[in-house]
C-alpha cells in the first residue's frame, strides 16, 4: 500500500496519538541547532554540540511528543543527536539507545566552509569531487544512506511494535529515508529538503505496511533565529 503524501502542520499531530495493537509510528527527529562559530560543514566530526537555541529546540520536540506512546528513543552516535534525544527520553523515563545506522552521511568537505562566496566549493581544487550530483561523488552514495536508514526504521518498528519510537538523526539521512519511503528518486536539490531543525518526520505503519507520513515543526517559530550556515 503506497503511503499518503506527507502533511505539514504544527506540533500537535492528533492522528498520530491513537493507540492500536497493529499501529506503530517511527518518528525521525532531526537534531536542533548546533554551536558552530567557524561556520564549517561538521558532518561526522566529534565535538559539535547543541547551541542554547538548539537545546530549546530539543525541549520543544520533547513537548510535542509528551502525550505519545513512546517506547524507544534511539539516536545517531553524534553528540548533537544524543543531546536532542535526551529531553525526549527523560520525558518518557527511557534510556537512549545508539544506532550507528542513523549517523550523518559521510562528506569529503567536512570540516570546511561550504557557504556561497567564501566556501571551499569556489576553489578549483575541489571541483574534481563534483562530477556526479546523482550519486553524489562528494560523499556517501544516496542509495547507501537509504539502505541503512530504511534498516534503522525497520529495526525500530520491530522494537516498538504497537507503540512509537523516536529516531534522532540528521537532515540528509532523514530526507533520504523519506524519499525512499515515498518511492521517489533519491538525488535532489538540497534546498528542496523538508527537514528543518528539530523537525519530526513521522512514519505510521499498520503491521509492516507504511500507511502515512506526516511532517511537523515543533520549533517553527525559532527557526528565524537559527544559523543559516550549512551544517548537517
Amino acid at each position: 500500500m503506497a503511503p499518503e503524501p506527507a502533511t505539514h502542520g504544527g506540533p500537535a499531530a492528533g492522528h498520530l496519538t491513537m493507540a492500536s495493537d497493529d499501529r506503530t509510528v517511527v518518528h525521525l527527529l532531526r537534531h536542533g541547532e548546533v554551536f558552530n562559530p567557524e561556520g564549517v560543514l561538521y558532518g561526522r566530526l566529534p565535538g559539535y554540540y547543541l547551541s542554547d537555541l538548539g537545546r530549546q529546540m530539543a525541549v520543544r520536540a520533547a513537548d510535542a511528543l509528551a502525550d505519545h506512546d513512546i517506547s524507544h528513543v534511539i539516536s545517531s552516535p553524534m553528540e548533537r543527536a544524543q543531546q536532542t534525544a535526551t529531553p525526549v527520553a527523560d520525558r518518557h523515563g527511557l534510556s537512549i539507545q545508539i544506532d550507528p545506522q542513523l549517523i550523518e552521511a559521510d562528506n569529503i568537505f567536512e570540516g570546511q566552509k561550504v557557504s556561497v562566496g567564501d566556501g571551499v566549493l569556489k576553489q578549483p581544487r575541489t571541483w574534481r569531487y563534483l562530477y556526479n550530483p546523482f550519486k553524489p561523488s562528494w560523499g556517501e552514495p544516496y542509495d547507501e544512506v537509504a539502505a541503512r536508514m530504511t534498516s534503522a526504521v525497520s529495526d525500530a518498528r520491530e522494537l516498538a511494535r504497537g507503540h512509537e519510537a523516536v529516531l534522532v538523526s540528521h537532515q540528509l539521512p532523514i530526507w533520504i529515508a523519506r524519499l525512499a519511503a515515498e518511492q521517489r528518486r533519491l538525488w535532489h536539490d538540497p534546498r528542496s529538503r523538508q527537514c528543518s531543525l528539530a523537525s519530526l518526520t513521522s512514519l505510521e505503519f499498520r503491521g509492516d505496511a507504511l500507511v502515512s507520513i506526516a511532517y511537523t515543526e515543533p520549533s517553527r517559530d525559532l527557526l528565524a533565529s537559527a544559523s543559516k550556515i550549512a551544517g548537517a
